[in-house]
């Protein structure tokens, strides 16, 4: 079964239904039993046109969600509607779909809930993980945002700056989660970009490449993870980087500077050194400074103490670490490599150890682990 298929197809297939006429709602639960009958159909018989028969499959399930529900019968008349047998448009609604769910009327966190699941195919726990929220707190989000855009039409699109954030993590979940939708995420935002005369998009469109140019180097035969100070740059695809940087330096030409230049250009002074000591930590941490500035993110406040700790020493850096409040994802962790840097062993130790218990990710876990169980021996031996 081919589910990065059905994954592909899937947002498009939401588009079909919607502009017949079905609420989003109902047009994302038919879609849905489309695909479980796909899973179950496909493996013995194969279609020909694989999203015409999920077209078909979703249509034929909307109606007959439609005739059983009484309190909707003067929509039954869609049925006499339905077209033909034969190829589906090949036109890829998947970015209208994306402002679709970017609408209006939504709050920012639900149109990126709402996006990820009905466009971007991610499960509720999925979704639920990145948020750091109970899935079902998450359901409910995503069912509230669902009944929010049913009866929406494409004509109302919705914030540029929403639908970002919502490639953003999809992005993010693509990278470094367990469903692959980088790519997915890299051509809806070259679409965007050359629809959208925009810094912002171009920003991000930087940023997603210079990070994907290195991904090749980011584990190693055994699946582990291996940190940016560590991984073999000869592995970085060059070109990806070269468009990254080309894209992102007509974006600051404009000067109207966005958090996503800013983090390309972090991004971009990374892939530019040659190696991890040539990095230049300085325009790291004044980037950073404008990041925090744009943003006032206590995560962005992370990543520059830790840059702190690189350029003026790591005293320096678990200093500005120590001005962040409350829990913040992998704090613990840079506090472990501030410590390690700044020789103290048994304190690094014993926070790495502490960091891997709270990882959200197996091979980060397991990265954290060895890293203490590393401090551990030396200081044995």
């Amino acid at each position: 079964m081919n589910e990065a298929l059905l994954r592909s197809l899937t947002p498009g297939v939401l588009a079909v239904l919607v502009r017949r006429g079905a609420d989003f709602a109902a047009a994302e639960d038919a879609v849905q039993d489309a695909l479980v009958e796909a899973v179950r159909v496909w493996p013995a018989d194969p279609p020909r046109d694989a999203k015409g028969w999920l077209v078909t499959v979703a249509w034929r399930r909307f109606l007959d969600a439609t005739r059983a529900d009484t309190a909707r019968r003067r929509r039954e008349g869609l049925a006499d509607e339905e077209p033909a047998p034969g190829p589906a448009p090949s036109v890829d609604d998947t970015l209208s779909l994306y402002f679709l769910c970017a609408h209006p009327s939504l709050t920012p966190s639900s149109a990126v809930a709402l996006t990820l699941r009905a466009v971007g195919g991610l499960t509720t726990r999925q979704i639920a993980r990145a948020y750091l929220v109970p899935e079902a707190t998450m359901a409910q989000r995503i069912s509230r945002a669902k009944r929010t855009v049913s009866g929406a039409r494409f004509d109302r699109p919705g914030d540029v700056a929403t639908v970002l954030r919502v490639l953003y993590l999809v992005f993010n979940e693509g990278y470094s989660g367990d469903v692959d939708l980088a790519a997915e995420a890299i051509r809806l935002t070259r679409q965007l970009a050359a629809a959208v005369d925009h810094p912002e998009v171009a920003g991000l469109l930087a940023l997603m490449l210079l990070h994907h140019a290195r991904r090749a180097a980011r584990t190693g035969p055994d699946g582990a993870l291996v940190p940016l100070a560590e991984q073999d740059r000869s592995r970085w695809d060059t070109g990806l980087i070269a468009e990254g940087v080309g894209i992102l330096r007509a974006a600051l030409a404009r000067d109207r500077l966005g958090e996503f230049q800013a983090q390309a250009a972090v991004a971009a002074l990374h892939a530019d050194a040659p190696s991890a000591e040539e990095t230049d930590w300085v325009q790291i941490v004044e980037w950073y400074d404008e990041l925090a500035r744009l943003t006032d993110s206590p995560v962005v406040r992370l990543n520059r103490a830790v840059a702190v700790g690189e350029a003026d020493g790591p005293r320096a850096g678990l200093a500005a670490l120590a001005e962040l409040d409350g829990p913040l994802p992998r704090r613990t962790a840079a506090a472990a490599y501030l410590h390690e840097r700044a020789g103290d062993e048994g304190t690094a130790a014993r926070l790495y150890a502490e960091a891997a218990r709270e990882a959200s990710s197996l091979a980060e876990r397991d990265h954290l682990n060895r890293r203490a169980a590393r401090l551990n021996a030396r200081r044995e031996g």
